[in-house]
């Protein structure tokens, strides 16, 4: 048998997408193309968009249709049934100063069921109902088998200071695993999802465990959802934006150093790459992404447009210096960019002026911040302190 000239043309494509994707990626400002942003304020009819109910009726629903159908992929939200039980299998490290929750959560669709797990940190002195920062975790656990990895996730801190805090871990819903991602409740719950192109993958899925995170802290008079945050870092910050996006329950949203297909300007092409994620992890995003892979100049939409989704609510943006594979830079330009949705349409005084080399302090205001700080690719102490200065001025 003769050699398939469709067989000879596949593999091209394919040899072509795996060396590109595993090139080696950008570092030099010189070498970031010119970019062409989308319009914020122009509709797919091409309609100025000026006005609050202009806004909120007809463009923000299309950037976020675009970004679930190009990137992210469905967050299929109906079920026939939740519940949330108690129980009773770690030690309270803080015994002292907080009660430990752990909160079983179960969602049923269609006769099966899936359970992921919660736990919640409650001060023991203050006034209730209590604000709540919620951290989409993927560390593994510490050593001394813990809930807590301190820095990471500073339930001390944050109970000194009056907030609730709680978490999830993702390989409670979606493992990260490209072979095994669907072990959750992608295979449980919504199996027609798999087939789709736009259909939910594990950001999906992380998103949705944050939404039935809220779902609880909604139906408890222990927590005060008025004053919500949610907190992820690197893909977790991924998953925080397309949540909060999506919900707008959540008050305010911290992706910290969430790079490409989160905070960074996918159209600079600088460290990592829409090739080069989906390549390594091409279970994160819907499959239609890969449509864009070495064409994001292409895309219908950027990351500018998915921080302009949180007003009238609140996003903060943070970085490292020391992490340029996801693009800093990128990330600043797109708080920048986003912003002026506060202005623009809800006539609030944010502004982000200096340029990302200019910066030397945190830009900390109402409605919008952003923070880069020393050191690598890590959530740390020093980015929480940040966050807890931003909403102590949202909430007080």
């Amino acid at each position: 048998m003769g050699f398939k000239p469709y067989l000879f043309t596949f593999l091209t494509v394919l040899f072509y997408s795996i060396t590109m994707a595993q090139s080696p990626a950008n570092y030099d400002e010189s070498k970031v193309p010119g970019i062409n942003l989308p319009d914020p304020f122009v509709s797919l009819s091409g309609r100025f968009i000026s006005s609050i109910e202009d806004w909120e009726q007809i463009r923000r629903p299309e950037i976020l249709n675009l970004f679930r159908e190009n990137i992210y992929g469905n967050i299929p939200n109906d079920f026939d049934e939740i519940s949330f039980d108690e129980v009773e299998e770690a030690s309270n490290p803080y015994p002292e100063k907080a009660i430990l929750k752990e909160v079983n959560i179960t969602v049923t669709r269609n006769g099966k069921s899936h359970t992921m797990r919660l736990n919640l940190f409650l001060p023991k002195t203050g006034n209730a109902p209590f604000p709540i920062f919620l951290l989409i975790n993927h560390r593994p656990k510490p050593e001394d088998g813990s809930l807590v990895e301190d820095g990471f996730w500073p339930v001390s801190e944050l109970i000194n200071r009056g907030f609730a805090t709680a978490s999830f871990h993702g390989e409670t819903v979606a493992p990260d695993d490209a072979e095994r991602f669907s072990e959750g409740i992608l295979d449980t719950l919504y199996p027609e999802e798999l087939s789709k192109p736009d259909g939910m993958r594990t950001l999906g899925a992380w998103s949705w465990a944050a939404m039935r995170a809220m779902d609880y802290f909604e139906q408890s008079p222990l927590v005060d959802i008025t004053k919500s945050a949610l907190v992820g870092h690197s893909r977790g910050g991924k998953a925080t934006l397309w949540a909060a996006a999506n919900d707008t329950r959540w008050t305010v949203a911290f992706p910290n150093e969430s790079g490409c297909g989160g905070a960074a300007i996918s159209r600079r092409k600088y460290g990592e790459t829409v090739a080069i994620i989906n390549s390594k992890f091409p279970h994160w995003f819907a499959d239609n992404f890969n449509a864009f892979n070495h064409q994001e100049e292409n895309l219908p939409v950027d990351q500018h447009l998915l921080a302009m989704l949180f007003a009238p609510r609140s996003i903060y943006f943070a970085s490292a210096r020391g992490d340029q594979w996801a693009d800093p830079k990128g990330e600043y330009i797109s708080m920048q960019l986003g912003s002026r949705v506060y202005a623009e349409i809800y006539g609030k005084e944010v502004s982000f002026p200096l340029a990302f080399e200019e910066l030397k302090e945190p830009i900390i205001q109402p409605f919008a911040g952003y923070h880069i700080r020393q050191g690598k690719h890590n959530l740390t102490w020093e980015d929480w302190e940040h966050f807890i200065e931003f909403v102590e001025i949202q909430w007080n």
